[in-house]
């Protein structure tokens, strides 16, 4: 998905250099490609993170918050492009995409492993989601795929 973002990142700020309307098409090509690149994965993002029960409501959100920053960002080239230039409007989408990005990069950890060992130190050690736990100071622990649910209402901390 970073690799995709950072193929728009780059398109983008080469859109401001393209001389011509005939170059434009393949870097409207490879912006295309860098996007789908970036986008094809997050189903699969999304269906590790989430039960299948809460998938409709994951995917849905997910969709929303897209076209929520269309909402920002087309109205923005729009803008930049009428008021100031064509190539302007693809460096300052390129500083955008930079920032989403780098944004990424720092939020997502660099190790995201399917099954994550944590403790439980509300749950009764007779809960089903307990079965396979040992008993720890401060709880009861096991591991298995991890994913925020009403058993796992957030991230465990590294220890």
């Amino acid at each position: 998905m970073l690799a995709g973002a950072s193929v728009l990142v780059v398109g983008l700020f080469v859109g401001a250099w393209v001389p011509s309307y005939g170059l434009l098409l393949p870097l409207w090509f490879a912006l295309g490609l860098g996007y789908s690149l970036a986008q094809t994965p997050s189903g699969r993002l999304l269906r590790r993170s989430s039960h299948p029960e809460d998938r409709p409501a994951l995917f849905a959100a997910q969709f929303a918050l897209s076209h929520a920053c269309w909402l920002f960002t087309y109205p923005l080239a729009g803008w930049i492009g009428a008021k100031v230039s064509l190539p302007f409007t693809f460096a300052a989408l390129g500083l955008v995409a930079t920032a989403a990005v780098l944004a990424a990069m720092w939020l997502w950890p660099a190790e995201d492993p399917d099954v994550l060992t944590h403790t439980h130190g509300a749950l009764d050690r007779t809960h089903p989601h307990l079965a396979d736990a040992v008993a720890v100071e401060g709880g009861l622990r096991h591991a298995h795929a991890f994913v925020i649910d009403n058993h796992h209402p957030e991230w465990p901390r590294p220890a």
